[in-house]
This record gives structure tokens, C-alpha cells and sequence, in this order.
């Protein structure tokens, strides 16, 4: 099959009958449902773009698998241009839709599981990677939407899977059959699973010989049964409901996780790509966070251009474009955005190969970027909002705008530069509250901090990977210290 359209994938995700539920009540039709559908969008763009001739190098890829052009989200890294051109086409897809695109978690999962499974099956003789090769040429020759899940709910953090009051605070194998395992639990904070065709589900850490059970990854799609979705509140979500583009801030684009349940949910040998291997789910881990830690540097950096531009033409709407401070704020937003985007680049130009073939970014370097995007968006939404003014959260609603008596009195009152409308002035006002406060900030502020873990778990691995014996003899060496 050739490289789906974006209307083509529209129409694939609504032939899906999933089981997603919103403010207590079963969702007949998300695809058109308003909340949901900017999310839709947001994927959509990956398809859209890979049909434009001028983003072919890096929204597509020729699959050295089958030697057909595939989605560069379905793609195995084979080098470190590949690694470059994935944080390029996540930034560019951050600047087309000011919003998460969603594809990458699977995109991270499917070169986290190619490695792992290789290295697996090398040690036990086991078919995995067979399966996720199979898998992935599935996804490939069908120009699939893939997800990725691993956080589990957790319970309580003190206690190891095994040891939960409630067994299934982590996803587990309830029942192993001969043709397949049984597994109950949920993941968290799934982003875009609506919007996917199949979901591939990690181990979330790593994992002790009483953790066997645990120890479970695989691949289903989303009709499957047991399976269904609640959808996560975002603030400002049901301005969505009132049919007020204004208001909503980024009316076309915007992102949605949700807390996806597996009940009794059944899968099949041949969709199992870890099974009971404790050893290796902390390497499936480590690696799948370091791929997705990566991805911040392109994908936050996009939507980081759009809130920089955004603060700018405010600027410009105010009438504050000259102040000297102004412009420094605007400079130091582009300086802390571009330098997430070095420690993007930087992490995927110091790739190595693995023992598959496939590419692994530079971990200490991947981790150093994702604990700076844990830090830098907020400084630039802070700053977004110090040259936004507070009428970034006072303005009147589209409502009033329109209404006969009150519309020219907004007009009058909230114009700022004379030659600017009041409409076009409070329209950036809005994205910008999009960007900082309302739906869009899940994806972008809130988002950085927690996403592809806490800012403790890079923190850890920068420990691990800093080699500090290595700096220790460097400076005796320099001291001329002998023991």
C-alpha cells in the first residue's frame, strides 16, 4: 500500500470501533466529536506532510526492509542522519500545528523493541524479534499510526510490581495459554492512543525474578476486546464545545491522553515481544526513554517557535516591539529554544549502532536534553506572558465580540496599535493562553516536565552515563596525583 493520505487516515481511525469514554459517557463518534478532533488534526499533519514533495527527506524514508517509501514514523534508524532527520521532522511538525503530533511514542517503541528483542532472542533462543519485525513491516506497508504505552498506574511507589496491594497497579499476565497470554492493568497518560491504529505496550521500569509476570511487551490493535479509554480532563477542553474559534486559541490543532484499561485483554504469540525476561525490561526501558527523551529536542523546539513568534506579534500589537527589554526577553526565548534543539541534535549525531544494526542516540546527551526541556518551556511561556500583558487572561470572550451592544465597546477599549484589529490582537492573546494555560499546554508546558519520565529519572541516568571515575582520574592526572 502506498503512503496514506491525510483524508485516508481520517477514515481509517473512524472504521475503528474503540471504546473511549469522556465526562461519564461512551463516545459514539470521536473522530468528529469537537474536543477530540484538533488531536485527529494533529496526526493528520504527519500524513499531510508526507504527501508535500519539499518535506519528502524528512517525512519519508525509503524502508531498506522492503525498498518501499514508508512514513518516517514507522521507520527502523540506521544511522545518524536518520537520528538527525527524525528531531528535524518533530520540529517541523511542532511549527506546522503548534501542538503534539502523537506519533512519536510509537516511533521511539518500535527502535527500542527492534534492539531489545534482538538481543533477547540472541540470549534465550526466543522468536521475538521475528514478531516485531513482522509487526513493523505491517505497520510499514499499511502507513499505520502506532502507539507507545509504559507508564503504568504504580500504586504505591515503595512497593516493586509484584508487591502491590492490587496486582494490577502494574499491567501483568493474568493467564498464559498456548496460543497467547491474558494481561490486566492500565497505562497512564496515553497520548494519542485514539488516534492510533495499534498500541505497543512496555514494561514501565526495571524489574526483579519475582517480577516475571511483569515482564510483558506486545502489540494490539485498538478494537481489541477489553480494551477502552477515559479520556483525561485539559483545562479549557470544553471551549471546544462552544463553537468559538477565537477563544480556543489554536482552533485546528491540539493533543489528548487518556488512562487506557486492559481487561482480560487476550494476546496472540505472535504480537508477544517480551515474555517473562526480567532482565531486559529495564534495558527496553532505558532505551525507549532515550529515544523519547531525543524527541523533546525537535518536537518542543517547534511548538517553541510558534509561542516565540506568537510573543513577537504581540509585541508588534501592543506596540512594544521597540522596548529594548522586549527584544532581550525575545532573545533569550530563542537562545534557551535553540539550545534544547542542540542537545537534540547533539544526542543523535553521537549515535552508535546497536547489536541489531539499528541506531541508539547518545544516552548521557539524550538525558541532559530531556532535563533541560524540563526547565526551558517554562521560561519561555513565563516570558510569552510577561510580553503578552494580562489581557492574555482577561479579555472578553468571541461572544461579547460579536454581540451588538457590547462588540464596538471591546473594539474601542482593547485595540492596541491603531492599524492592528481588536479581533487580530486578542486572536494572538489567545494562542498564546493556548500555549501557556489552556489544552495546548499539556502537550508543550506541563508536558516537558513530566513526559518520558520525571526530571528524577534523567537525572538518574545522567549520573549513570556522566562517568565520574573518568573526570576523577582526568583531574589527577592534570594534579599529578599518584596513589
Amino acid at each position: 500500500m502506498a503512503l496514506m493520505t491525510g483524508e485516508q487516515y481520517i477514515e481509517s481511525i473512524r472504521k475503528i470501533p474503540m471504546e473511549i469514554y469522556m465526562f461519564g459517557k461512551k463516545v459514539e463518534n470521536p473522530v468528529d466529536n469537537p474536543i477530540l478532533r484538533p488531536s485527529l488534526n494533529s496526526v493528520r499533519m504527519t500524513y499531510d506532510l508526507a504527501q508535500m514533495p519539499e518535506y519528502q527527506d524528512l517525512m519519508t524514508v525509503v524502508s531498506p526492509d522492503t525498498g518501499e517509501r514508508i512514513n518516517r514514523f514507522t521507520h527502523i534508524h540506521r544511522s545518524t542522519e536518520d537520528l538527525r532527520n527524525k528531531v528535524k521532522m518533530q520540529r517541523l511538525l511542532g511549527q506546522k500545528t503548534a501542538a503534539c503530533f502523537q506519533r512519536c511514542v510509537g516511533m521511539d517503541a518500535f527502535n527500542a523493541e527492534y534492539a531489545t528483542t534482538f538481543e533477547v532472542d540472541k540470549k534465550y533462543g526466543t522468536s521475538y524479534h521475528e514478531n516485531f519485525k513482522k509487526f513493523m513491516l505491517y505497520c510499514q506497508e499499511n502507513d499505520l499510526t502506532v502507539d507507545g504505552a509504559m507508564t503504568d498506574t504504580k500504586g504505591d511507589r515503595s512497593k516493586a510490581p509484584h508487591a502491590q496491594d492490587d496486582p494490577d497497579l502494574f499491567l501483568h499476565v493474568v493467564e498464559r495459554r498456548p496460543d497467547g497470554v491474558v494481561v490486566c492493568g492500565a497505562k497512564a497518560h496515553q497520548t494519542g492512543i485514539i488516534n492510533s491504529h495499534e498500541v505497543i505496550v512496555m514494561p514501565t521500569q526495571s524489574m526483579g525474578p519475582d517480577d516475571k509476570d511483569y515482564a510483558i511487551s506486545f502489540a494490539v490493535p485498538l478494537n481489541t476486546e477489553g480494551l477502552f479509554m477515559i479520556i483525561g480532563r485539559q483545562s479549557c477542553d470544553t471551549r471546544k464545545l462552544e463553537g468559538t474559534e477565537i477563544d480556543v486559541g489554536n482552533s485546528e490543532f491540539g493533543g489528548v491522553e487518556a488512562l487506557t484499561v486492559f481487561d482480560h485483554v487476550f494476546v496472540p504469540n505472535d504480537r508477544i515481544f517480551l515474555n517473562g525476561e526480567t532482565e531486559f525490561a529495564g534495558m527496553l526501558v532505558e532505551r525507549f526513554a532515550g529515544y523519547h527523551r531525543q524527541s523533546y529536542g525537535g518536537c518542543k523546539v517547534g511548538v517553541g517557535d510558534v509561542l516565540i513568534g506568537a510573543a513577537a506579534v504581540a509585541a508588534d500589537f501592543n506596540g512594544a516591539a521597540k522596548a529594548s527589554h522586549v527584544k532581550d526577553k525575545l532573545i533569550e526565548m530563542t537562545h534557551l529554544n535553540e539550545t534544547l534543539y542542540c542537545c537534540g541534535i547533539a544526542c543523535s549525531a553521537e549515535g552508535t549502532p546497536t547489536e541489531s544494526g539499528n541506531y541508539m542516540i547518545d544516552l548521557l546527551l539524550a538525558n541532559v536534553c530531556k532535563q533541560n526541556v524540563t526547565r526551558f518551556p517554562y521560561e519561555i511561556v513565563r516570558l510569552a506572558e510577561d510580553i503578552a500583558g494580562g489581557l492574555m487572561v482577561t479579555a472578553p470572550g468571541e461572544a461579547d465580540m460579536k454581540d451588538p451592544k457590547l462588540g464596538p465597546v471591546i473594539d474601542k477599549y482593547l485595540r492596541g496599535v491603531s492599524s492592528v484589529s481588536t479581533e487580530n490582537r486578542l486572536r494572538i492573546l489567545r494562542l498564546i493562553e493556548n500555549l501557556s494555560l489552556g489544552t495546548a499546554a499539556v502537550g508543550y508546558r506541563t508536558e516537558s516536565m513530566h513526559g518520558a519520565g520525571s526530571p528524577q529519572a534523567q537525572r538518574i541516568m545522567i549520573s549513570r552515563q556522566g562517568n565520574l571515575a573518568h573526570k576523577k582520574e582526568l583531574a589527577k592526572a592534570i594534579a599529578h596525583i599518584k596513589e
